[in-house]
């Protein structure tokens, strides 16, 4: 069992050092500069994904409205997660609507609508992602695997590929993630 373990953080280490690739530093500097941007001109971030991916997005959201490493002014980030318009949504509509309906509902042009997903092929994304398009949102997504029909339809992508199992991409993900919050914190509360 011992030897599973290692295997297992031998990956886990393998995912997370994806972020040293020059890729995937240009997307946390490009996504870093895109949001503090959209908050200093007054707009919100508007996240979905589904399963873990869904609780990466209410982990990102928080950590903006809430505090991160510092206390600091609170960041307008919504995750698209509310189970009681989830639900409805679903019932009438059918699940590929359920977060294009949340993107209509709050997009503004100026704010930004980003898609965790381990896969790329996730309808529900694929719609929120048209629908965010057309509202003239700026779209960031968090791919994984081959990028899936998402690949190459949004404003600024990361894919995080070379990994069978979503776990893995996710960790990645997050990993990006707190380093995109600690950028955008230092952008908009510290440089001078």
């Amino acid at each position: 069992m011992e030897k599973m373990i290692l295997q297992s953080v031998e990956e886990g280490v393998r995912a997370i050092q994806c972020l040293q690739n020059p890729k995937a530093l240009s997307f946390i500097k490009e996504a870093s500069r895109l949001i503090a941007g959209c908050f200093e001109k007054g707009g919100k971030l508007l996240i979905a994904g589904n399963g873990g991916s869904l609780c990466d997005a209410m982990h990102f959201a928080e950590e903006l409205t809430g505090i991160f490493r510092e206390k600091r002014k609170a960041l307008p980030a919504i995750a698209l997660s509310c189970p009681g318009h989830l639900t409805c949504t679903a019932n009438d509509l059918g699940f590929e609507g359920v977060f294009s309906r949340s993107v209509e509902a709050y997009g503004q042009p100026g704010d930004i609508f980003i898609a965790l997903t381990t896969s790329g092929n996730s309808l529900n994304l694929i719609e929120a992602v048209e629908t965010a398009q057309r509202k003239k949102l700026k779209v960031i997504s968090f791919l994984g695997k081959s990028g899936g029909k998402l690949k190459g339809n949004s404003d600024l992508e990361w894919c995080v590929d070379g990994f069978k199992y979503s776990d893995r991409i996710q960790e990645a993900h997050m990993t990006a993630i707190h380093i995109i919050i600690e950028m955008v914190e230092k952008r908009l509360f510290h440089d001078s």
